[in-house]
């Protein structure tokens, strides 16, 4: 395990985790376009101006945090992460998950619909789970909603009251109260979604067109991965990029597993489709040839395909043709994972990254030519756009929330599990060795955390805007 980062904050009054400060300076901040000295003045939570480095005269007693080299950027925006609260405290709830986002330098997250209980399907589970999370988030907090059969009538209310959009899955989810919808579902929800500031987030797998019996080992990887082929993921995307170009309703396809799925992208868009797509830490960083017998941790719907494919993905970003990096974050038990037996077949599904997610991108893409730059559109500007916070969040400049990562990018560490705060701390990445150390994390100006330590006092805002809806005459499906 490596130690911390030497580096400490000065400045004319001293700067602790919890602290409000009125500017951040370094060397190294990453603006549109420039990489140099700067320092970032913020005032009630915002930023409300960015001096180059002959301005930097401040009165005595002023909090000041000075970073040295240390390089400031925007704060990770995390569009997809699952906390399973309310409804199951055994799982990951709102404080483990804020807080292992803050140690990752992740200002916000967007909350996914289904892993709770109720799940954000109805504007009453929508309430639920914002008195869940009330007083418990380190870290700013957005809530996708979910399309479900027969909540269409769910869809508007939840809309008006905050949610910037909706998931839903073209096959079964394993989850009772969040079934899967068929086409007739979508055309209707569609349709009613029309000309509304939404999006709508696909998990693009669809069941294959003929039974695959399961001839071989369960404990072997390759089993599970031969369950589920790249064609689930391609029927999909067609299905999704025929009723983006239809209905110019914005789609937008989560954790893309399958190269073989981003031709029909490209097409879409080039006839109109507003259809973006991301992927994940996981499809980048492993392989299914890495995956050794009975390691069901590594287990996740679509699944982690083959080194080539994974090339392929990495192709696709330095081309612009996957738009963002998540982490798809889904922390499972030891139990959950049938670790005893490893039985990929039954374990559940999901990986914990949430935390890692800044240096294991860094690690893969830096020595690929990625650039800082190529980092904040990924990982903040693109996700701020898809969670409708881009007026808000995602870039550095007045007027902005004062949201910041402050890290090293050349310092090594090994992940091991003193350092993880997820709740459930079962994750393939245990042993890594990573480059790019977190230093500090600002969310709207305040502290949340400070090489290696906290604020002892949740401060993160639950961000649900009230919205007007366009007037329009409702119109029958078909």
């Amino acid at each position: 395990m490596s130690k911390r980062s030497s580096i400490t904050p000065t400045g004319s009054a001293k700067v602790d985790v919890g602290s409000e400060v009125v500017a951040v300076r370094s060397d190294k901040v990453v603006l549109d376009g420039t990489i140099g000295p700067a320092e970032i003045v913020i005032s009630n939570g915002k930023i409300v101006d960015v001096l180059p480095k002959r301005s930097w005269v401040r009165p005595s007693g002023e909090k000041v945090l000075d970073v040295g080299n240390l390089v400031v950027m925007p704060g990770i925006i995390d569009p997809h992460v699952h906390i399973c609260e309310p409804g199951y405290p055994a799982c990951e709830g709102f404080k483990s998950v804020t807080k292992a986002a803050a140690a990752g330098g992740i200002t916000t997250i967007v909350d996914m619909p289904l892993y709770s209980c109720p799940p954000t399907t109805t504007l009453a589970g929508l309430d639920s789970k914002l008195q869940s999370a009330k007083g418990k988030c380190h870290i700013d907090v957005a809530f996708w909603g979910g399309i479900i059969p027969g909540n269409q009538a769910e869809l508007l209310p939840m809309l008006k009251a905050g949610v910037p959009g909706f998931q839903c899955f073209l096959m079964a989810t394993g989850v009772e109260d969040f079934s899967h919808v068929c086409l007739q579902d979508l055309h209707m929800a569609m349709n009613e979604l029309q000309d509304t500031d939404c999006v709508l987030l696909f998990h693009a797998e669809q069941e294959p067109n003929h039974w695959m019996p399961v001839l071989d080992d369960t404990v072997e990887y390759s089993t599970f991965l031969d369950s589920c082929p790249d064609s689930m993921e391609v029927e999909a995307t067609l299905t999704i990029a025929e009723l983006c170009l239809q209905y110019k309703v914005p789609c937008h396809i989560i954790h893309l597993s399958s190269a073989q799925a981003l031709p029909i992208i490209k097409d879409a868009r080039k006839k109109g489709a507003p259809i973006t797509v991301e992927t994940t830490h996981h499809y980048l960083s492993l392989s299914s040839e890495c995956i050794p017998p009975g390691a069901t941790y590594y287990k996740c719907c679509p699944p982690i395909r083959g080194k080539s494919n994974q090339e392929k993905l990495w192709a696709a970003l330095q081309d612009g043709e996957i738009d963002m990096v998540v982490s798809a974050h889904t922390p499972c038990s030891a139990e959950m994972k049938d670790l005893n037996n490893g039985d990929f077949l039954k374990a559940e599904a999901g990986i914990a990254s949430l935390q890692f997610g800044l240096p294991l991108f860094w690690t893969s893409a830096k020595p690929r030519g990625f650039s800082l730059h190529d980092l904040v559109q990924l990982m903040c500007k693109n996700p701020a756009v898809l969670s409708r916070l881009e007026d808000r969040k995602g870039s550095l400049g007045p007027g902005m929330d004062a949201d910041l990562v402050i890290w090293n990018p050349d310092k090594e560490f090994e992940v091991n599990k003193d350092l993880i705060h997820h709740k459930q701390k079962l994750t393939p990445y245990l042993g890594f060795q990573l480059c790019g150390e977190v230093f500090a994390t600002l969310v709207r100006g305040r502290l949340a955390y400070l090489n290696g330590k906290f604020a002892s006092k949740p401060q993160g805002d639950l961000l649900v805007t009230q919205r007007k809806m366009p007037m329009r005459v409702p119109s029958p499906y078909y």
